[in-house]
């Protein structure tokens, strides 16, 4: 017998039992590596952001580019963001990288208010960057996305690459779905996103593959009072 499983005759393939080989400290180390133990690395992961964003509050995710120089005028406009949904009361969570998110954290942390990061194991990205005051660093990308939609009540995305695009069209399809309740979603640079918002409404909706509803999800701005306000009048609706 295998725990619960019974092994008989020719499937009996390891006489061994498993507290044996639990406490056994010889031979290789390739269970580090194995699913069963990934399994357990993602619950961990799981129960580590559970615990630590709980008690976070009303907060708003802020995605953007990592790529983002601290001179360009996107990184103006994330300490802007970051800095005024902390004067309408959310804490800001964002990826905790370089770029457009240390921007919205360092407005964040500037004006008193949470700045959460939620990092990922990327090779060519290290650690959270400096403004973050409480981070999680996590391995996989899906428990990672997870805490973005859990403690997030909107997303402000400002303009970034494969990664803000993924972040971006998760959330839409979620919302979509049904498998989230609804949530404002702001784009900020009309400039940067109209071509993107052009080719979904011109190509994606001409051809029937979404619907006008679908688009109505997405606020393109350059304004950041009127995404704050957007935030604040969907946090009110939810009261």
């Amino acid at each position: 017998m295998r725990g619960p499983v019974v092994e008989r005759r020719g499937q009996v393939h390891d006489g061994s039992t498993t507290d044996q080989r639990l406490l056994d400290s010889r031979g290789p180390t390739d269970w580090l590596h194995s699913d069963t133990w990934r399994v357990l690395r993602i619950q961990a992961e799981f129960v580590e952001g559970f615990g630590a964003l709980a008690e976070t509050g009303p907060a708003i995710a802020v995605f953007g580019s990592a790529r983002t120089p601290a001179d360009h005028p996107h990184y103006a406009v994330g300490e802007e963001v970051g800095r005024k949904l902390v004067e309408a009361g959310f804490a800001v969570i964002t990826g905790g990288g370089p770029g457009a998110m240390e921007a919205a954290n360092k407005g964040a942390c500037e004006a008193g208010g949470a700045s959460l990061g939620l990092g990922i194991e990327l090779p060519f990205e290290s650690g959270l960057n400096q403004w973050v005051d409480k981070g999680i660093n996590f391995r996989y990308f899906f428990a990672r996305k997870t805490m973005f939609v859990k403690y997030s009540q909107g997303f402000v995305v400002l303009p970034g690459g494969l990664g803000t695009l993924d972040e971006l069209f998760e959330a839409l399809t979620l919302v979509q779905t049904g498998k989230v309740t609804s949530f404002p979603i702001v784009l900020i640079g009309t400039a940067y996103w109209k071509g993107m918002i052009d080719w979904l409404r011109e190509t994606v909706l001409a051809e029937g593959k979404i619907k006008p509803a679908d688009l109505d999800m997405l606020v393109l701005t350059d304004d950041v009072d009127e995404a704050v306000s957007l935030m604040v009048q969907a946090r009110e609706d939810r009261t």
